[in-house]
């Protein structure tokens, strides 16, 4: 085989015998197909399909392990990582950084069960797990729905500060009809850069929203707007 074969047959990531009864179960009634990928670790890319309080999506992961090297001697040393580690690090690494998730009592509905579970399993025998990941993904909603109010009146409409899980989050708790952030904007007809400062801007609104520049004057005196003269401060 040769001194290299020999070094590359050390340095083969070879797994264990796996135990079969190691296994959890993440479940999901968020709308929204989610991908997570773990680099370091094997197997390591987690598919789980979208979901719904009526129907869970649920996605069952063992064991993963990762391979430390030891010298150039000896073999590279296996270190496994339980079903539990494995489905508590893809809801968390999902999560964690979201917009209004704070991890506790606003997140996607997502959480794990240590078993290997069925769909019927974890409407049957989980229901409470399940009423609390729906409690947890309503208060999520209702978060992300107050920030793309807040980021819509500040950027004079700007489409482009509404995120995916926003819309998703107005027509799931069925509010959709009345925000102006939900309608279909196709940003090149719909949207211009002022001539002034260059941001993109709602052609919507004649006025840009960031260097307050008056871009269509005739859209503006339709509105009847008027500019208020505040007096400079005297010291």
């Amino acid at each position: 085989m040769g001194i290299l074969g020999l070094i590359n047959a050390r340095k083969r990531t070879v797994r264990a015998p796996l135990n079969p009864v190691d296994k959890s179960t993440i479940v999901s009634i968020y709308p929204k197909n989610i991908v997570e990928r773990k680099y370091t670790i094997e197997p390591g890319i987690f598919k789980i399909a979208a979901g719904s309080f009526s129907k869970p999506s649920i996605l069952v992961v063992g064991s993963s392990s990762w391979w430390r090297e030891i010298d150039e001697e000896q073999p590279l040393l296996e270190i496994p990582n339980s079903s539990i580690q494995i489905a508590d690090s893809v809801v968390k690494d999902f999560c964690n950084g979201l917009l209004g998730c704070n991890m506790g009592s606003s997140m996607p509905g997502l959480f794990w069960i240590p078993s290997e579970l069925t769909v019927e399993d974890v409407i049957k025998n989980h229901m409470g797990a399940m009423l609390t990941a729906k409690a947890k993904q309503d208060t999520f909603y209702n978060a992300l729905i107050k920030l793309a109010d807040t980021m819509w009146a500040r950027t004079n409409g700007n489409p482009l500060v509404i995120a995916d899980d926003m819309r998703i989050a107005a027509k799931e708790m069925n509010v959709h009809a009345g925000k102006p952030w939900m309608k279909d904007f196709t940003i090149t007809t719909e949207m211009s850069k002022c001539p002034a400062c260059g941001y993109l801007m709602n052609t919507d609104y004649p006025i840009c929203g960031n260097c307050k520049t008056i871009v269509n004057v005739e859209k503006y005196k339709a509105l009847t707007m008027q500019s208020v003269d505040v007096p400079a401060p005297s010291f």
